[in-house]
């Protein structure tokens, strides 16, 4: 028992339970009650609210791997989660992505690459990359968009990514799209991204990859502010089409209208 003298502050508390789980956290807390009393009712209701926020990840979680655990009970052992970023702007590439995650992983946050901000995509695609069994991006550029049109590149794209795996996946989950390409079995889920975990996995690939590709060409062609917007249509960045005309990473078929 902590005497008067040496009891701890709030604030000491806090960092104690800092680095426990949430329900270790509220165990302590609810230790330290009988000798604090109400002092330490707020860090305790703050405890409570986070574990509430947490079974509701876990939920929102669970049932994002509906698609994954009904193909594990059917015996298939690697999913390749499939994905693209790219297809509306007006320049850069479009990125694909391939992602094998295993089975029973947790990622906190995963989600649809679109649904997070740049900072938590960071976080995840770091996460990702190190838990995934296999991952891989197919990248086509601008010039290639131009000749086969966006929605064959895209293709394109993921068949790249799926060909590069190093473990083949024994069946595919696409986010809208089927690959006529590649014989392995797969599944078209409108709007994957945030159905699956396994897609999302790759949305977020497929975005970061691509938009710090798209950003190291903002010191190239710095006029654009393609850091800013990556390409996509703004107000902006047509005013600079219109000022300075097109660059080569610009996609003729996309910007022809503003020339």
């Amino acid at each position: 028992m902590t005497t008067m003298k040496n009891k701890l502050t709030l604030k000491q508390i806090e960092a104690i339970i800092g680095e426990m789980s949430v329900e270790q956290a509220l165990e302590k807390l609810y230790g330290y009650k009988e000798e604090y009393g109400t002092k330490i009712d707020k860090l305790i209701l703050k405890y409570e609210k986070k574990k509430l926020q947490w079974e509701k990840e876990l939920k929102r979680f669970d049932e994002m791997c509906c698609y994954e655990k009904e193909a594990y009970k059917e015996g298939v052992k690697f999913i390749a989660g499939i994905d693209e970023a790219g297809r509306g702007p007006l320049a850069g590439t479009v990125v694909a992505a391939a992602v094998i995650l295993p089975e029973n992983i947790f990622i906190s946050g995963l989600n649809d690459s679109k649904k997070l901000n740049e900072k938590q995509r960071e976080k995840l695609y770091d996460e990702i990359t190190q838990k995934a069994i296999a991952y891989e991006v197919g990248i086509v550029d601008e010039k290639i968009i131009d000749e086969l049109n966006i929605l064959n590149a895209t293709k394109m794209a993921m068949e790249i990514a799926v060909d590069s795996l190093k473990i083949k996946p024994e069946l595919l989950f696409i986010d809208a799209v089927k690959l006529d390409g590649i014989r392995i079995p797969q599944k078209s889920i409108i709007k994957g991204d945030s159905l699956s975990i396994s897609i999302a996995a790759a949305s977020i690939i497929a975005k970061v990859t691509r938009d710090r590709l798209i950003e190291e060409m903002d010191s190239v062609y710095p006029q654009y502010g393609f850091k800013k917007h990556k390409g996509y249509g703004t107000q902006e960045h047509i005013e600079a089409i219109k000022k300075y005309g097109i660059c080569p990473i610009h996609r003729v078929s996309f910007t022809k209208n503003f020339i």
